[in-house]
């Protein structure tokens, strides 16, 4: 990866995992009611990331990539039930999952599709 797309995924990437983090604050007392507005953010993450690579992915392409990277939803489900609920600690505790979980996420599509590239140039 060369420095401009470095630079282009941190972008792409901080500003989805800041979306996700707000999403997953303001919605954290309802259980699972945040995956709706995460979800997409996190698709649009991947087809912005291809382009940076020159890949070209539909939308069910980049959910298919979503849903195999995201075995960490479901620690971040458990963890939501446990503390999610308490006002102040659960808000705070589901956005900086969120963007922890946006943040993986995001790197290893990044890095997958460097690694894609370099394979198939």
């Amino acid at each position: 990866m060369n420095k401009e797309q470095e630079k282009k995924c941190h972008l792409i990437i901080h500003t989805a995992s800041t979306g996700a983090a707000a999403v997953g604050a303001g919605l954290a007392q309802l259980p699972g009611s945040d995956n709706a507005m995460i979800v997409p953010m996190q698709a649009g993450m991947i087809l912005s990331l291809g382009a940076v690579f020159g890949i070209e992915l539909s939308e069910t392409v980049a959910k298919t990539f979503l849903a195999t990277t995201t075995a960490t939803m479901v620690g971040r489900g458990i963890s939501q039930v446990l503390v999610g609920w308490i006002p102040g600690i659960g808000n705070l505790f589901n956005a900086t999952t969120a963007a922890g979980v946006t943040e993986t996420i995001g790197w290893t599509i990044a890095k997958n599709f460097d690694k894609f590239k370099e394979q198939n140039l």
